[in-house]
């Protein structure tokens, strides 16, 4: 079944959903921006993405008290890039997404800003999170929080298609 979606197209959501990582930009409090790998993944209709404040090492223990938190709750704007590189840069590719963040809380704690109550939606995240990535199968997913990222517009280049190997 085709998905209408108003911001993604086809190519650029299978290219999307099928990338391991991506780059997070948010906006730190001097204006410039804060980039970030992370890992994600995208809603399987709405143009939405979640990547989660997981257990790998960090500078802080608390995953509220992430510099990348405090931007979102700061300024909510936010940037995701992901690309492919080849030597064959007739190969190449890389999507842009532009959209407005929030941090979801676990089990209906709603966003970090008072936001609405996203537990179904939340649960939805943490089970393809675990999907998509086999090592959060150890990872205490459900008790951290989730930066959700609305997708309002996005800008892509090169090859996005699928690559025969």
């Amino acid at each position: 079944m085709a998905i209408a979606d108003p911001v993604l197209t086809a190519v650029e959501r299978a290219f999307l959903a099928g990338a391991r990582r991506a780059i997070l930009a948010t906006i730190a409090p001097d204006g410039r921006p804060r980039l970030v790998p992370i890992c994600f993944v995208l809603d399987p209709v709405r143009p939405v993405l979640f990547t989660p404040l997981d257990e790998k090492p960090k500078r802080t223990e608390d995953p509220r008290r992430l510099a990348r938190v405090g931007d979102v709750l700061a300024d909510p704007r936010v940037s995701v890039l992901v690309d492919r590189w080849d030597e064959d840069w007739t190969r190449l590719a890389w999507l842009r997404c532009h959209g407005m963040a929030s941090i979801m809380g676990p089990r209906g704690a709603g966003s970090a800003a008072g936001g609405a109550d996203r537990s179904d939606e939340y649960a939805a995240a943490t089970t393809a999170l675990r999907a998509k990535y086999p090592q959060y199968a150890t990872h205490r997913l459900g008790t951290r929080p989730i930066i959700r990222v609305a997708i309002e517009r996005a800008t892509s280049w090169g090859a996005l298609g699928p690559m025969e190997t």
